[in-house]
C-alpha cells in the first residue's frame, strides 16, 4: 500500500514539473478584421478567427461607444438587425443587417486574456444621392425680360454634388453685373436666372451624384410668357388659275396661342374642300401655321391673313395671292430649209408690159409676180413653217420669213408638199389676173 501512494506522488509531482516547464499556448488571431464600405440598407458581417481559445471567451464591441455587443454567442444588445454565429472552431461572426447610416464606425473582435487581446475594423455606411421635394421643381413663370430662381437639395453620403444642364443640350446663360456667361454646366445647389428669353425656356436638369449609385437627377420647368409674334417669309405668292397653293406664317407665342386664317374682308376661314389648314410645332413656343387653297379661281385671288392671339395680346400677318399669267413659248421643231433668199422675177413676154394700166387705174398683182411658183422646189421654199410645243414661258412665237400679204380675192394655199400644187396655182394666179383685166 506505502509503494503505491508513493508511486502516486511521484507522478503527481512529475507532471506538475512538466507543466511549469511547457505552458499551455494562449489565443492568437489568424486573420485581421476587415474594413466595409456598404450602401445603406445592404448587409454586412465582421469575421474573426481566434486560434487556442481553450477556455476564454471571444466578445464584440462598438469600438467608439464602448458598448458590448455580444459575448461568444449570447447576443447582448437589443439590436434586432445584429446576430452572432460560430462555425464550432475557431470562427465567430459578427452580422449586421439593414445597416443604417449610425452603424457606421469602428468594431472590436476582443479576447478576454490577461492582458486583452483585440483587433479592430471599420465600416463606412454610404447612402445614394436623393433630391428632397421643391416647389419650384412643379414650373417656374415669368414675363420675358424677368427672373428665375431654382433650387435643387440633394441627400446622400457623401454629401452629393449638384450640377445644372439644359435638357435640349443649350447652354445656359447667366447674367451678372452686366456680364453674360454662356456654360453647359453648372455646378450649384441654387440656379439663378436673370433677365429670362423666350429661347431660355424648357426643362433645367439638376443631377446629384456622390459616387454611389444610382445617380439621380429631377426636372424642373421654365414657362416664360410673352405676346404673339407672326414672321411671313413670303408675303406675295403668285400661282395660277385651277392650281394649289401652300400659305405659310411663322408664330412665336407663350402661353401657347389659337391661330386663325382670315380673308381681308374679315371672313374667317374654315376646313373645307376649298380649304385645310394644319400647325407644325416648330419648340416650346413656335409653330407653323399652313392654309392650302385648292383649285384656284379668280376670287380667291386677294390678301390672306393668318392671326394669332393668347392672354397677352395678339399679332396678324399678311400674304397677298395673286394670279400668275403663264405666257407660251413655241419652240420650234421642224424647219424647211431656204437655199435661196434671192427671189427670181417671172420673165415678161414681148409686147406685154408688167403692170396693166386701164382708165388710169393701177393694179399690183400681189407681189407674187416677184416670185417664181414654176415648181422649183428651192425657190418655193422661201416660206417657213415652224411647229412647235408651247411652254409656260414667256417667249412670243417667231416666224422669220412670211409671205406678203394680198389685197382679197387672193387666196394662198401654203402647204408643207407642195411640189405638185405649184403649177396649178400659178395658172389659177394668171387666170384671175387676165380676167379682172378685161373686166377693168
Amino acid at each position: 500500500m506505502a509503494g503505491r501512494k508513493l508511486a502516486a506522488l511521484f507522478m503527481a509531482v512529475l507532471q506538475l514539473c512538466l507543466c511549469q516547464i511547457t505552458p499551455e499556448p494562449m489565443p492568437e488571431f489568424l486573420a485581421p478584421l476587415e474594413n466595409h464600405t456598404v450602401v445603406q440598407g445592404r448587409d454586412v458581417f465582421f469575421t474573426c478567427v481566434v486560434n487556442n481559445l481553450h477556455s476564454y471567451k471571444v466578445a464584440w464591441m462598438k469600438s467608439d461607444s464602448r458598448a458590448i455587443l455580444a459575448i461568444h454567442t449570447h447576443l447582448i444588445a437589443h439590436n434586432p438587425r445584429l446576430s452572432v454565429t460560430h462555425n464550432g472552431h475557431n470562427t465567430w461572426m459578427l452580422h449586421v443587417s439593414n445597416v443604417q447610416k449610425n452603424d457606421s464606425g469602428a468594431y472590436m473582435c476582443q479576447v478576454n486574456t490577461e492582458p486583452m487581446r483585440s483587433q479592430n475594423g471599420y465600416m463606412e455606411v454610404v447612402i445614394p444621392p436623393d433630391i428632397m421635394d421643391d416647389e419650384s421643381a412643379e414650373g417656374m413663370v415669368t414675363n420675358e425680360g424677368g427672373n428665375i430662381k431654382l433650387k435643387c437639395v440633394a441627400t446622400g453620403s457623401p454629401k452629393p454634388t449638384v450640377t445644372w444642364k439644359r435638357e435640349d443640350g443649350r447652354n445656359i446663360i447667366l447674367r451678372e453685373d452686366g456680364q453674360k456667361q454662356s456654360l453647359k454646366t453648372y455646378v450649384g445647389e441654387t440656379l439663378e436666372l436673370t433677365g429670362v428669353l423666350r429661347q431660355e425656356m424648357g426643362t433645367y436638369l439638376c443631377i446629384a451624384s456622390n459616387n454611389v449609385p444610382p445617380t439621380v437627377s429631377k426636372r424642373y420647368s421654365v414657362d416664360v410668357h410673352f405676346q404673339p409674334v407672326i414672321k411671313v417669309t413670303n408675303q406675295l405668292v403668285a400661282a395660277p388659275i385651277d392650281s394649289d397653293v401652300v400659305l405659310q406664317c411663322h408664330v412665336e407665342a407663350s402661353p401657347q396661342a389659337l391661330n386663325t386664317w382670315y380673308r381681308n374682308t374679315g371672313e374667317k376661314l374654315l376646313p373645307s374642300d376649298k380649304y385645310a389648314m394644319s400647325e407644325y410645332a416648330l419648340n416650346e413656343y413656335s409653330w407653323q401655321m399652313n392654309l392650302t387653297v385648292n383649285s384656284l379661281d379668280k376670287k380667291d385671288f386677294g390678301e390672306y391673313v393668318c392671326s394669332s392671339v393668347n392672354a397677352l395680346g395678339k399679332a396678324d400677318g399678311v400674304i397677298r395671292l395673286q394670279e400668275l399669267h403663264l405666257v407660251a413659248k413655241t419652240t420650234p421643231s421642224i424647219f424647211m430649209k431656204n437655199t435661196d433668199l434671192k427671189p427670181r422675177k417671172k420673165p415678161i413676154p414681148k409686147g406685154k408690159k408688167k403692170n396693166n394700166i386701164n382708165n388710169g387705174r393701177r393694179m399690183h398683182v400681189g407681189t407674187f409676180d416677184d416670185f417664181d411658183f414654176s415648181g422649183n422646189d428651192d425657190n418655193f421654199n422661201t416660206t417657213q413653217v415652224v411647229v412647235g410645243n408651247t411652254a409656260q414661258e414667256g417667249h412670243r412665237t417667231e416666224i422669220p420669213l412670211t409671205l406678203p400679204s394680198l389685197s382679197p380675192p387672193w387666196v394662198i394655199l401654203n402647204t408643207a408638199n407642195s411640189r405638185h400644187h405649184s403649177v396649178p396655182i400659178t395658172l389659177i394666179f394668171l387666170f384671175i389676173a387676165l380676167t379682172m383685166t378685161f373686166v377693168l
